[in-house]
């Protein structure tokens, strides 16, 4: 719990966070079986684990040094991109899911 709390006082967490609130619920409405609900609301709770891991990775890297240093900079940057790949897939997932619903009535 300590760790959601810390998460909380993340901005980019605290927008997934909400975000999520509408999102989850909208996937019993938009997922037509329990595998699609639960890709759909697993795609956007993976969003908010990986953003956690990446505050961690930060938050770490911060522990050891304020210098610059190019290790740092690469472990910062990957889990920037970490985040980045995760929010495609979760777009990508709910882009699909809508489409389908839109198409197939």
């Amino acid at each position: 719990m300590e760790g959601l709390r810390a998460g909380w006082n993340e901005k980019a967490f605290r927008q997934e966070a909400i975000a999520a609130i509408v999102l989850i619920p909208a996937s019993l409405w938009l997922g037509q079986s329990w595998v699609e609900i639960a890709l759909l609301a697993g795609s956007v709770v993976m969003v908010m684990i990986v953003e956690l891991l990446n505050t961690g990775i930060e938050t770490a890297i911060d522990r050891i040094g304020p210098e610059w240093h190019d290790l740092s900079k690469r472990a910062k940057d990957m889990g920037s991109a970490a985040v980045l790949l995760a929010l495609l897939l979760c777009v990508g997932t709910w882009a699909a899911a809508i489409f389908q619903r839109i198409s197939h009535g």
